[in-house]
């Protein structure tokens, strides 16, 4: 969380492909008298270079995803990859689950609609600097039924699993080697690795660390 009381303003960047919104952008940055635009960028490329070259510290970077050159994802990247201080804003016009988690999982701390309010955008910024994680409403539905959804995904995989195969989850689990496994459930070590193999495929995953994240909890 940012302390404000140490300066006067929340310095923004915007980095939007359409002239409209983005001049709209900045006029509402411009005249919050908490608020400083630092710059304005037109595509992802330009606005990485100058951040990246700058001495000027952004705490807020209110960003498009569909721009030319360098997407409004990997710029998050980037940014939160080199400053992980600056708050990534996202404002666009998407609102599909991929893109939404695509831009959490690269590093945005929000997501915003385009066509939210001039008040909701600007208080947004002002959230997002105080350690908040403004959403909009539809977005955060979709991140909830995503996320719903997922889970209920993840019980279904692990339903497939045999008593055998849960049974050789739990030691593990308990970080047991195949040998010893093989020992206490007085099996071959062969069949505790080909134990092992099925659980992988099962879950979708390639090593025990990504099982027993899966896993985690449901037993």
């Amino acid at each position: 969380m940012n302390d404000q009381g140490n300066k006067t303003k929340i310095r923004v960047i915007i980095a939007e492909d359409q002239e409209d919104i983005r001049m709209a952008l900045q006029a509402y940055v411009s005249f919050d008298p908490q608020l400083e635009c630092l710059n304005v960028f037109s595509d992802g490329l330009s606005a990485w270079d100058w951040i990246s070259k700058t001495n000027e510290v952004v705490d807020v970077a209110l960003l498009d995803i569909d721009m030319p050159g360098l997407n409004g994802i990997e710029l998050v990247e980037k940014i939160k990859d080199q400053f992980p201080k600056t708050q990534c804003l996202m404002c666009t016009i998407y609102e599909d689950s991929d893109r939404i988690f695509k831009a959490l999982e690269a590093g945005a701390n929000g997501y915003l609609l385009k066509k939210s309010s001039a008040p909701q955008i600007l208080e947004a910024v002002r959230e997002i600097y105080n350690g908040g994680a403004p959403m909009s409403s539809e977005i955060a539905r979709r991140v909830v039924q995503s996320f719903n959804a997922r889970n209920s995904n993840q019980n279904q995989e692990i339903q497939t699993l045999s008593p055998r195969e849960m049974e050789i989850v739990k030691q593990l689990e308990k970080g047991f080697l195949y040998k010893e496994i093989a020992s206490t459930l007085n099996i071959s070590v062969e069949t505790v690795r080909r134990h092992v193999h099925n659980i992988y495929e099962k879950l979708h995953v390639s090593n025990r660390t990504e099982a027993l994240n899966k896993l985690a909890g449901k037993f």
